[in-house]
C-alpha cells in the first residue's frame, strides 16, 4: 500500500511540475492522451485530476480540465525520494537500456515527462541527465521538454577514434610507468582473469562483454589521472556498447575477437613489455574502428534498400 501511494504521489508531483513549467497547458489534453504521455492508466489519471481539482489547481469545465492557478511548492506531496546521485544513476541506466534494446532509435522524439515516469525519477533529474548527455551532440533539444536522438555519420565516428587513440595511448604510457606498488597492477591481473572466465562462456554470454570492456579502457585511462579522460569513456561506451546505429549481426564474433585482443594487451602490460602493449593497443583500437565503419555502412545500405 505504501509503495502504491508513493508511486501515485510521484505522478501527482510530475503533473504539478509539468504545469509549473508549462509542459501541460490549459485546457489539459484528454485523459487518454495524458495516460499515454505518462504511461499510466486512465484510472490513475482520473485520481490525479481529482486531487488537483480538490487543491484548487484545476477546475472542470464540461469535459475539460482547465488550470485556474499556478502550483506552488506547498502543493507537492511527500514521497520517499532517492538521493539525486541514485536517481541520476537510475535514469542514466534506463536511458542507455532504451537505446540498447532499440526502443529508442536515431530520429525518435522523446519527452522529459515520459522518461521521468518510465524510469520512476523526477523530471528535474531527467533534465539534468539530458543536458549533460547533450554535450556529446547525440541528442538535440527541439523545444522545452522535447528531445530527439540524433544520427551520426562515419566522419563523426572517425573523429571519435582519433580522440580515443590519442587519449588511450597517452594514458598507457603513464600506466607503464606506474610504481610497482600501485594498485592498478593488481587490477590488471584481476581483469585478465575475468577475461579468461568470460572467454569460456562468451559464445552464449557475449553481451556481458560490454561491462568488461568498460573496465578495461577505464583502467588504462585512469593512469592519466585526468577527469577529462574519464569523461571521454562515457561517449565511447554509449556508442560502442549500446550499439547506437550499429548493425549487430556479427556482434558475437566482434566481442570474441575483442576479448582476445584485450588479453594480449593485458598480458603485455603485466609483463612490463611497453612496446608490445602499445602496438597491441593500437591494433585493438584500429580493429574497433574498422568494425564500426563496416557496421555503419551495412546499416546505411539496409536503410537504402528499404527506401
Amino acid at each position: 500500500m505504501a509503495r502504491t501511494q508513493n508511486l501515485r504521489h510521484k505522478v501527482i508531483n510530475q503533473f504539478i511540475d509539468a504545469i509549473s513549467n508549462q509542459y501541460i497547458c490549459s485546457p489539459l489534453p484528454s485523459q487518454s492522451v495524458l495516460a499515454d504521455m505518462y504511461n499510466i492508466s486512465r484510472t490513475t489519471v482520473r485520481h490525479v485530476l481529482i486531487h488537483l481539482k480538490e487543491i484548487g489547481i484545476l477546475d472542470s469545465v464540461g469535459n475539460d480540465y482547465v488550470i485556474i492557478r499556478n502550483p506552488s511548492k506547498n502543493d507537492l506531496l511527500e514521497i520517499t525520494i532517492d538521493s539525486p546521485v541514485i536517481e541520476f544513476n537510475i535514469i542514466e541506466k534506463f536511458f542507455y537500456n532504451l537505446i540498447q534494446k532499440r526502443e529508442l532509435q536515431p530520429g525518435d522524439n522523446f519527452t522529459e515527462i515520459q522518461l521521468a515516469h518510465q524510469a520512476g525519477v523526477t523530471p528535474a533529474i531527467v533534465r539534468e541527465f539530458l543536458l549533460k548527455f547533450s554535450r556529446y551532440n547525440l541528442i538535440e533539444n527541439l523545444r522545452r521538454g522535447l528531445w530527439r536522438l540524433k544520427t551520426f555519420e562515419q566522419d563523426y565516428a572517425e573523429k571519435l577514434f582519433e580522440l580515443r587513440e590519442l587519449l588511450e595511448t597517452y594514458a598507457l604510457t603513464h600506466f607503464m610507468n606506474l610504481p610497482e606498488h600501485d594498485k592498478r597492477w593488481i587490477q590488471a591481473k584481476e581483469l585478465l582473469y575475468q577475461h579468461r572466465q568470460l572467454r569460456e562462456t562468451v559464445v552464449d554470454n557475449y553481451h556481458a562483454f560490454s561491462e568488461l570492456d568498460r573496465k578495461f579502457h577505464a583502467l588504462i585511462l585512469s593512469a592519466a589521472q585526468n577527469p577529462f579522460f574519464d569523461q571521454s569513456l562515457d561517449m565511447v561506451t554509449i556508442i560502442f556498447h549500446f550499439h547506437y546505429q550499429w548493425d549487430d549481426s556479427d556482434l558475437r564474433e566482434r566481442n570474441v575477437l575483442a576479448i582476445e585482443e584485450h588479453m594480449t594487451i593485458l598480458s603485455a602490460i603485466i609483463s612490463h613489455n611497453d612496446l608490445q602493449a602499445m602496438n597491441e593497443l593500437r591494433n585493438h583500437l584500429n580493429t574497433a574502428k574498422l568494425s564500426m565503419v563496416r557496421s555503419l555502412q551495412k546499416t546505411k545500405n539496409k536503410k537504402q534498400k528499404n527506401i
